[in-house]
């Protein structure tokens, strides 16, 4: 008998909303965890796969002195041209998306986490899913969060947070939603555990 396909659980939130604390938690209970932020990040470090088409877009001043993604000054750039950031998109996504692929073929597990920040923003994630699992908190706890874990302030969290799909969106994609607004871990670790027993990990 043929094995069954595993479930495909897309995972999303907000910054700060304890997305990937979650994702690791479900890894623990045995899910297989395809992190689309972490795939990004290594095609735009030093050697990366995004970084040639990221210099000749943008310059060599987009990259560190170790010619890695200048983060920041990305950052500032797509916050103030919007174009740039889609330009910055259709160069990183294709490799990320390639990748996330790759990974999927290559699991075993029974249920597979797709950690994808922009899930809800981009049209060709739903019909790859069996459900959405949304992790929510309020827009203050957000801000405290980050400037906790970043030392951002709240006017660059609040820029970041505007740039990502609006709270109602998210939650109106959402099969299934986990509210994680106290820093109290046990509870989101209840949730996970729910969510195993759920699925069977």
């Amino acid at each position: 008998m043929p094995a069954r396909p595993p479930l495909r659980l897309g995972l999303t939130g907000g910054i700060g909303s304890g997305k990937s604390t979650l994702a690791r938690l479900l890894q623990a209970h045995g899910a297989g965890v395809i992190d689309a932020d972490a795939i990004a990040r290594r095609c735009t470090e030093a050697g990366g796969a995004a970084i040639p088409a990221i210099e000749q877009t943008f310059g060599p001043g987009f990259l560190d002195a170790e010619g890695a993604l200048d983060r920041q000054r990305m950052r500032e750039h797509v916050f103030a041209q919007p174009e740039a950031r889609r330009t910055l998109e259709r160069i990183v996504h294709p490799l990320v998306a390639t990748e996330i692929r790759r990974q999927a073929q290559a699991s075993t597990a029974a249920c597979l986490v797709f950690d994808v920040p922009l899930l809800v923003e981009s049209p060709r994630w739903r019909p790859q899913l069996d459900r959405v699992l949304v992790v929510d908190c309020s827009p203050a706890t957000q801000v405290r969060r980050v400037n906790a874990r970043s030392g951002w302030d709240a006017a660059t969290t609040e820029a970041v947070m505007r740039n990502q799909s609006p709270r109602t969106l998210r939650l109106a994609a959402a099969d299934l939603v986990v509210f994680n607004d106290t820093d109290n871990l046990d509870s989101l670790e209840h949730a996970a555990q729910a969510l195993a027993d759920r699925f069977g990990l």
